[in-house]
């Protein structure tokens, strides 16, 4: 008996990327072998084979842009799940998650010939379009993509070749960035060397930091917070909440406090639109919380905070962190947030310059609390003070109410009263 098999529900992933055919037909394959690798702007999935039996017919190629319902292959089924495998029937691959894919502020031009077109699956562009920057001669790498989803369109490629041309007239000025390139140079002369490949997440989320570096001026406002009463509290109710396999970390505290400094600030609960005149302001709260992976950081987005109470937020973020650990985050995991939280309060060091997860607005830097003399009263005492590093946005947010917001922050984990209301 015949059968199709469909690309399944991809987490709301729209289109996504074939990168990767695992089976051919005539191929052998069991129910939950790998047949075809997908990928979208987030992350890579393996699709497992929902029957088992004789590859017919392969309905997709490498580099096909595909949706949820649509035909991956055509297949003789046989009953039982007695096949044999065949080499073609990999282990699955677990989703690697990355960082959003972000257009590259055009360079100006070079001496040199034009480059080449990058047909790399991290560029999202349609057939037409990558023909006419064939045609030109343009690099997709290089062109600031203005559809969804960071989708380059024909109007982006007509206007970076405009721009490209203004800046030749002018000799490099035309409001573009004059950066002189990276020299090269030969490390194996001066000694022993060992070239390790970045891993597929640190080039994509090294792209997208690098483009908020350079669009976002940042300005990052330091400040301390006494959590004293704050992590006395919290470990009483950790001994509770641990028998519920629950684990309240500070973080969770700082969410609730961030939520409420946004709702007093709004601005910081914005975005600008693609146009850079107008600010979105949002009236949810999702957080993002960077977790440490061994592929590299990861953000994660824990949706309405301001409608959760602190148990169900430490569930819900030890559930997320863990997912993102075992790289089995889906794109909807990491969409939608309104501010980031990056901690390195679990390793350690007093400040931190945290760059922003555009469009965003601003990121909180937590580093590692430590006892210090306060003087209080008349006399120093021992208090606990957690360091906190705010990056802004100064296209939208001044020095004053950068500060204003650090110190309403502190002042809200200093006393864990004002989150009760």
């Amino acid at each position: 008996m015949t059968e199709n098999m469909v690309v399944p529900d991809i987490g709301g992933a729209g289109e996504v990327d074939v990168i990767e055919i695992l089976v051919k037909p005539g191929d052998h394959i069991e129910v939950d072998t790998p047949v075809v690798t997908l990928e979208s702007d987030k992350a890579t999935m393996d699709v497992p084979s929902t029957a088992a039996g004789v590859v017919k017919e392969l309905k997709v190629h490498v580099g096909d842009r595909i949706t949820q319902g649509a035909v991956i292959l055509t297949m003789d089924k046989t009953s039982g799940n007695g096949i044999a495998k065949t080499a073609a029937d990999k282990p699955a691959k677990p989703a690697i998650p990355v960082a959003p894919v972000a257009p590259v502020v055009p360079k100006p031009p070079a001496a040199s010939a034009p480059s080449s077109v990058s047909s790399s699956a991290e560029i999202h562009a349609g057939p037409a379009v990558r023909k006419l920057a064939r045609e030109l001669g343009v690099d997709l790498q290089e062109v600031a993509a203005s559809g969804p989803k960071s989708r380059i369109l024909k109007e982006d490629i007509e206007q970076f070749v405009k721009t490209r041309l203004a800046q030749f007239k002018t000799g490099g000025g035309g409001g573009g960035f004059s950066l002189p390139a990276m020299p090269a140079v030969d490390f194996a002369a001066f000694g022993a060397v060992e070239t390790q490949p970045l891993t597929r997440l640190k080039k994509l989320s090294g792209k997208n930091l690098q483009r908020n570096w350079i669009l976002a001026p940042h300005v990052t406002q330091m400040g301390e917070a006494d959590i004293t009463v704050l992590e006395d509290y919290r470990l009483k109710q950790k001994v509770l909440l641990e028998k519920q396999n629950i684990r309240l970390t500070p973080i969770v505290f700082v969410m609730k406090a961030v939520v409420a400094a946004l709702k007093k600030f709004p601005q910081f609960n914005a975005s600008l639109d693609p146009s850079g005149e107008n600010l979105v302001l949002k009236k949810y709260f999702h957080i993002g919380v960077a977790v440490d992976t061994p592929e590299g950081l990861v953000v994660p987005v824990i949706r309405d905070v301001d409608k959760k109470g602190l148990a169900d937020l430490a569930r819900e973020l030890g559930e997320i962190s863990e997912k993102a650990r075992q790289k089995k985050l889906l794109p909807s995991d990491m969409q939608g947030g309104c501010f980031t939280i990056s901690s390195l309060g679990g390793i350690g060091g007093s400040a931190f310059t945290p760059v922003i997860n555009l469009p965003e607005v601003a990121i909180l830097g937590v580093s590692k609390s430590v006892m210090k003399p306060v003087y209080c009263e008349g006399a120093f005492v021992p208090r606990l003070m957690m360091p906190l590093s705010l990056s802004y946005d100064h296209r939208v947010i001044d020095g004053a109410d950068g500060a204003r917001f650090m110190v309403y922050l502190t002042e809200l984990l200093s006393d864990i009263r004002h989150l009760l209301l």
